[in-house]
Parts: structure tokens; sequence; C-alpha cells
């Protein structure tokens, strides 16, 4: 976290000057390690073996939250009789079918229910979603015993799963000694309960692997059972690698959501009343989708959106029911020439993707491919790198410049799902332009142009409220109408609504993003510019200081701050409780946040059995995304690999599964079996390559950012971190015969690398199965273009991904690595490319210094 979140990381050290303990868990002794109480090394792609321990550990010392836990949570629900677990069948879970790499979920869910086909198969079942629909075959809630006693329900299932998980385990697999293990297990238990909670901080490299979303999901469980959701200094915070990428999942890049995390229509939808009943959860908060989709139809669409047209729900594309559109297929997609051109905005996957060298390739067999950044970075360069003769590629690139942040208006979405506005400083220099300025105009552009057409494939476009005022010399869109757009208003007045609890299924408001209604409650006032501090004595839930997603709450589920009588379970973390006081004896809910349940829904109110939305859940079920109104210990469905998180080693690896032999790797992996994409192993063939020994992790370090594109041009940055440099452990750099500073070699069955040798005790060898095993680590920053350059570390990785989301594994691989350079080969042709001040340079030297002049040393310009 000090590495890669500097300014976050400020508040960590604040919370230990106060008492709080810092535990670091890494592969690496990092900036972050040489601040904490505890560092625990870990092997790279071992974290469910770890955190599997912990639950493990929390059970057996009996250490878990017991009345969170049975009131709070599904521990007492109990599953389907034919469930089976992975302990029952050697590393697979029941309706495992081999052939497939599949699973037919049926036998997962609670028991009494079913789920239907088409909540199944739907693209929904991709681990980033909600609570899905499930059938009860007979009336009433699912069958619970409270006193977890019943062999069939969750928390038995959950303490004979994990029952292996031992200490000894974890040092073995991992090969974290047990006696820092064991420290790290007593302190979080210890600071976890009714008086205290502990919270877990990740950051992206967490997710890539292949079994990134069970892993995300080992550290809910461990939370749920020691009552640390939903409340103060609780929760699992996702510590993004950029200052919006939360916000681009909120409205989101992602080819399967709409904005607000509804799902994309399949072709299987035919009409709106079907999208809506595959969709639409009968109880929990879910059974609203139908408003969302609707108010986000009528944003969409404005007068064209109507009732007798399904509120324009034919003019949503739809994805086919088998069809996988997410990232890499569509790069593969590319290098079969099945696809024809490409928009890129602000992305440099030609350095940053793992497989680069595959997407370099795929980009060059477009027809034309548009590159908007602020500076020449690699993804624009494609067209004559890896000793390409330009003359041999037929792609048609466009550069075109693009503004800053502090070059434009606009909001950035961070970690903790905080809206924060940001005022433009200055305008962009030369012909630089913004994504909003770039977007508008090219939809102006494209309206003007097919605005005659009768064509039904037209009307989509046609059809689309496009209406942004435009302001100043440049015609920069009006940032503040789009936002005014996204939080909601009332179609008959044009007035903003205050919230999405206003939203309505009847087309009277319209909503860009449901989760975010009400950030513009009024006209022209933006609740994520909001500027107050709290003041000293204040509840410092800083609410006054942007705008937390959804309705400004800064706590999801913080009804669980609250026992189930309404009580805070704690007065030092008192956050929501129940007022019977308020609303003239009716009572209420209040507290130092924005209450995450139903306002006047009193601790006791029973639960209607029959009833609908959250008229199902009780006053006492505080996770009302779910269905069921409980924290999700076990998923009955939902996710593709299994309703727990299992050990499996990553993809490629140097060593067998020591829980389950004869499944050693995610059974549900999606690999890409091509001449592109060759892999260091098949796992599911074979034994580990001994031509490729030692684990590889890639990273990020504090003085560059990502690929390089917003650091590698910046001579103060290059000045500090020049050279690409790889970690290894002085015991592997003896037997070797690398020194400190010497050129090695990296090799995987992709390409090899060179960089200089960083011998640092900080990387040390590892026992794993009786077996030392070495770990290198390489930050993957440079690329051949900026001011500083070097081998794309990236070009190592194959593509091999989770399940779920769809996620790489770049974070755990396996290497070999030598002493010396590489083989020679050319990164570049610097023959007939176009010099860089006739094709859109930016001068950029009036706002941020000569040293930031916008340049190409790939061109041969001086660096």
């Amino acid at each position: 976290m000090a590495e890669c979140h500097p300014v976050g990381f400020r508040f960590v050290m604040e919370a230990r000057e106060r008492g709080a303990k810092i535990i670091h868990v890494d592969p690496r002794f990092t900036r972050t390690s040489a601040t904490a109480d505890v560092y625990a090394p870990l092997r790279p792609g071992s974290d469910v073996a770890f955190l599997g321990g912990l639950i493990h550990y929390t059970i057996e010392h009996d250490k878990w939250f017991k009345e969170y836990v049975v009131r709070y949570t599904n521990a007492s629900t109990i599953i389907n009789d034919d469930f089976r677990d992975t302990e029952d069948l050697e590393g697979v879970f029941s309706g495992y079918e081999p052939d497939k790499g599949k699973y037919d979920f049926s036998t997962w869910t609670y028991k009494g229910e079913n789920v239907p086909a088409a909540a199944g198969h739907h693209a929904a079942m991709t681990g980033e979603s909600y609570s899905h629909r499930s059938q009860r075959d007979v009336s009433g809630p699912p069958p619970r015993d409270e006193t977890l006693q019943d062999p069939r329900c969750v928390f038995q299932i959950l303490k004979r799963h994990f029952a292996r998980y031992t200490p000894e385990f974890v040092e073995q697999v991992c090969g974290t000694p047990k006696e820092v293990f064991l420290q790290v297990a007593e302190a979080i238990t210890a600071n976890s309960g009714r008086d205290r909670t502990t919270a877990f901080c990740y950051a992206v490299g967490w997710t890539q692997h292949t079994t990134g979303v069970q892993l995300i999901r080992t550290t809910a469980i461990l939370q749920l059972l020691l009552g640390n959701i939903g409340r103060p200094g609780g929760g699992i915070m996702a510590l993004r690698g950029h200052a919006a990428i939360q916000g681009s999942t909120d409205i989101p890049t992602l080819f399967n959501l709409l904005p607000g995390y509804l799902q994309m229509p399949l072709v299987g939808n035919k009409d709106f009343a079907d999208y809506i009943e595959s969709l639409q959860a009968p109880t929990g908060w879910w059974n609203n989708f139908p408003k969302y989709a609707v108010s986000l139809l009528k944003a969409f669409y404005g007068k064209a959106a109507t009732k007798e047209n399904e509120w324009g729900y034919q003019y949503l594309p739809k994805l086919d029911d088998e069809g996988d559109y997410s990232y890499y297929p569509m790069f593969f997609r590319m290098q079969d020439r099945k696809m024809r051109g490409l928009l890129v905005f602000g992305e440099n996957f030609a350095v940053g993707g793992p497989g680069s060298i595959m997407e370099r390739d795929a980009m060059r067999k477009l027809e034309w491919c548009v590159v908007r950044d602020p500076f020449l970075v690699e993804t624009a360069e494609f067209w004559h790198m890896d000793g390409k003769d330009p003359a041999t590629i037929d792609t048609e690139v466009i550069y075109m410049p693009a503004a800053w942040s502090a070059e434009k208006d606009g909001s950035l979405t961070n970690t903790q799902r905080l809206l924060q506005w940001h005022d433009k400083a200055v305008d962009p220099p030369g012909d630089a332009r913004s994504e909003t300025w770039f977007t508008v105009h090219l939809g102006n552009k494209l309206r003007a142009l097919y605005g005659q057409s009768t064509q039904e494939r037209d009307k989509p476009l046609l059809a689309m409220t496009w209406n942004y005022p435009l302001e100043g010399a440049i015609q920069e869109p009006s940032v503040l109408s789009v936002a005014q757009e996204i939080s909601g208003y009332t179609v008959a007045s044009g007035e903003q609504v205050p919230g999405y609890a206003q939203l309505k299924d009847d087309g009277s408001t319209a909503c860009g993003c449901w989760i975010y209604s009400g950030y513009v409650p009024k006209k022209n006032v933006n609740l994520a510019a909001s500027r107050t501090r709290d003041q000293p004595g204040e509840p410092t839930n800083h609410s006054k200081w942007g705008f937390a997603w959804p309705a400004n709450r800064r706590i999801l589920y913080n009804r669980a701050s609250a026992d189930p009588e309404g009580k805070p379970w704690s007065e030092r973390k008192r956050l929501v409780w129940w007022d019977q006081a308020r609303n003239d004896g009716k009572g209420g809910w209040t507290g130092y946040d924005v209450p995450d349940f139903v306002e006047s829904k009193a601790p006791g109110d029973n639960a209607d059995e029959q009833g609908e939305g959250m008229d199902a859940l009780s006053g006492a079920d505080p996770f009302i995304m779910n269905a069921d109104g409980r924290g999700w210990i076990y998923a009955p469905h939902g996710l593709k690999d299994g309703p727990l998180p299992a050990h499996y080693e990553p993809f490629e690896s140097p060593m067998a599964n020591a829980l389950y032999p004869k499944h050693r790797t995610n059974p549900c992996i999606v690999t890409f079996d091509r001449p592109d994409n060759p892999y260091n192993e098949n796992p599911r063939q074979g034994q580990p390559n001994p031509s490729y020994p030692f684990v590889l992790t890639t990273y990020r370090i504090t003085e560059h950012h990502t690929s390089g594109a917003m650091s590698r041009w910046n001579t103060w940055l290059a000045e500090l971190q020049p050279e690409l440099f790889v970690e290894i452990n002085p015991e592997l750099a003896q037997q070797k015969g690398i020194a400190n500073g010497d050129v090695v070699t990296i090799a995987t069955s992709r390409t090899e690398i060179e960089a200089r040798a960083l011998v640092t005790p900080r990387m040390q060898p590892m026992l794993i199965n009786g077996q030392v095993t070495h770990v290198i680590g390489l930050p993957y920053h440079w690329g051949p273009a900026g001011i500083v350059t070097g081998d794309i570390v990236n070009d190592l990785i194959g593509i091999a991904l989770e399940p779920n989301v769809k996620i790489h594994e770049a974070k755990a691989l396996t290497c070999d690595l030598r002493k010396g350079p590489r083989a020679a080969r050319p990164l570049v042709n610097e023959q007939q490319h176009a010099d860089v001040s006739q094709g859109g340079a930016v001068d950029r030297t009036h706002s941020e210094g000569e040293e930031m002049l916008h340049h190409s040393p790939l061109a041969g310009l001086p660096g």
C-alpha cells in the first residue's frame, strides 16, 4: 500500500500512531513491510491457503462472533442434500463436468430451492453482479438450524471444508513460518468481535490470479465470521490501481454491464418483460431492478423511450448467451481478423497488458486504430515495434492528443466509492481535448451523418438523448450537464431527483446510473464538489467531503453495526441505531451515517414469508442486496467455480497441489490453446516444467505508474527509477553467479527480456512442500517509448483467466533466469516513422515544464 497508494497510506500511519497494529502479508518485503508490526511472507498465488488457515484458526479457537454470525449470515442455512464438497470429491464440488471444465450449479442451492434455467446460464453468473433469482419448491424461507449443529448447515460445511488448513499446512504451502502465521491469526482475532474491528486492504494484484474472485471471497468469509462487515474500522477495501477504476466499473467499461451494475440483456431475452423477469430478485433490494432499468433507458433515449416500445429496450445491443466479449477474447478476435477497428482511450495495453506480444500483433491485423493519450505511448506505436517493417502493416493509426485531468472538469470515483470533483485549472494545449469533448462531438457528427437514415440499425444512434450544452472557445461540453443526467431527474419537470428512492418504473424518471442518484440533487448543486471537513470531536465519517454512492453512505450494510435489537454492538463502534423517539414515536434508524436499510423498518419487524422486495426481509436482515438479507459465507449461486473457495495452484506453478493432487489448478480456468499464446506447461496434462523452476511475480513501484504512460516521460521520476530491474534473493544470485547490477535474462515460453539484477534479502527463498523455492520480482513499468526505456515485462506472461470475471493471472507464474543479456532482438524499427511535430505533437512547456515536452524517443528524437 505504501508503494502503490502512498497518499492513502498516510491514514494507515495516522492509525498506527493511535495504536493500530499493522500487518503486511506479501511475497516481497516492501515499504509497507518496513512500517508494519508484523510482516508475513507468502508464496505468490497461495493466498487462499493463507486466508483459509485464518478461517480454520478462527473456528477451531472459538474466536468467531457468534451472535453476529448466527443472526446476520447464512451460517445456519441448510444446503441441498445432493451437495458434495471438494473434501468429498478430492478437489471438485458436485456438478463438475470435466469434459466442459464447468459446473452444473443445481446441487449448490439452499435446501428446497432451485436456480431457474434463465438465471443459471445468464451472463450475470460472472461474479461482478448481485444476488440471483432462486425459486422455492416449497413455501417459506429456506430451513435453518440456529444451533449450527446440523451437518448440512453452512457452518458445519465450512468447518469441514477448511479443517485441513492448519498452521502447518499454511507453512507447507505458503512458505509462511508457522510462528509468524500464528502472530497474524492471534492479532486479527483479538482485534475483532463486539468491541473491536479489523480491516483488510488489498491491491489490484490480489485479484490477478486464476482463483482471484474466490480469493476475495475467502476474505469476505473471514470478515463475516469475525463480525467485521458493515461496521466502522472493519470491512474489505479494494485499493484501486488508478484514481477512477471504481468509476469505470460503476459506469462501466465492462462488456456485460450497464451503468449501476445492471446486467446487459442477452439474445435470449426477446423482450423487456423477459429481461426484467430474468434479473429481478423476488426478495431484497434488487426487487427494485425495474425502476433502475426503466430510468436508465429514459436517460438513454428520452422521448424515444415509451412504454409502447418497451422503453427503447430493443435499441440495446444483446449479448450472445454463450459469447465472451471480455478483454482477451477481443484481442484474439482481432488476431483472427474478426475485428476491423479499435478506439483506445488512455490505455497502454501494448505494455500494460499481460500477453502484450500477442496484443501488439493483434493490433497489426486491424484496418484502423484511434489512440487518445497525452503521449505517444506504445499502443500508438505498435506498427513499428518488435522489428516490424511498417510497410507490411496495413493498420491506419490515428493519434489524437488527450487532455490531462487538470485540463478538464469532471469527477473521479475512488477506492471507497467516493465521487470527488476536479475543476479545470488550465485549458489543454494545442489540439489536446478531453474525453467528453471527443465523445460528444463525435456523437454529433455521427448523428448528423446518419440523420436522414431510415434503416432499423441506425435508430439507436438517432434515438439517444444528446443535448449537452457547449461552452467556451473550444466548445467544451458541460460536464455538469452530464452529471445531472447521471444523477437523475423527473421527466415532466426536468428537476433533479434527490436520490434513487424516487426512481420509478413508469417512465416518469430518468437516471444515468442509479447508484449515483442524488449526487446532483438540485440544478447546479454538485455534492461531489463538497469539501467540508469534520470538526474536532465530530464522528469522522467525512460525510460532507465528496459524495459516496449510494445515497452518500460511507459504510455499506451499516445496519450490521447494530445488534438484532437495533442497539450498537459497542459504544466505541456506534454508527447507526434504532431510535424509537423518531417520527413521532413510530421510530426510525439514525446515526452517524446514512442507514443502509429501510428507515422505518423496526428491528423487531418480522419478514413476510410471502412478500416481495424488502417486505420479505426482517428488521434484522442487514445484507439487503442478497435475496435472503444475510451475508453469504456460502454462495448458493452466482459463482462459476464453487460455493466456497478452495486452494489450487496457479496455472503455471513449480509444484503439485498439496491439498488436492488430482486437481492441481482451478478446474474452471479459462485457457486459450493457440500458437500465439504458449504456456510454460499445461497442468491439466502433466507435471511442472523443470525448464522454468522459479516463481515470478510482477508489481508496481512508487516512482512509476502502471504501464509507465504517465511517468516515463517525467525526468524527475525517470531519474529516481531509470532502469528496469529484477529482485533476486542472495542465495539464488550466488547459485547463478549473479552480482548486484549485472544484466540478467528472464525467460518464459513466450519470450525473454533483460533487466538489471537487484540482489536483495527482501526476497527470501521459501521451503514449499519440502522444496526450496525461489521467487523473483519484476516491476512492469518500462517499454521502448519515453525518456527511460526498457524491455516489456508483460511480454513474459501467458493468458490464463479466472472463470468468473475473466481477469488474467499476472502475479504468479514460472520462469527461468540466467546471467547475461538476452538474445539480440530489435524492439523497434525507426524507419518510416513520421516526425511527431507533423503528427499532432502537443507543446506542454507552458503548463508542465520543458521536461514534459511531448516527444517520442522511438522516432529518434532526443530523450
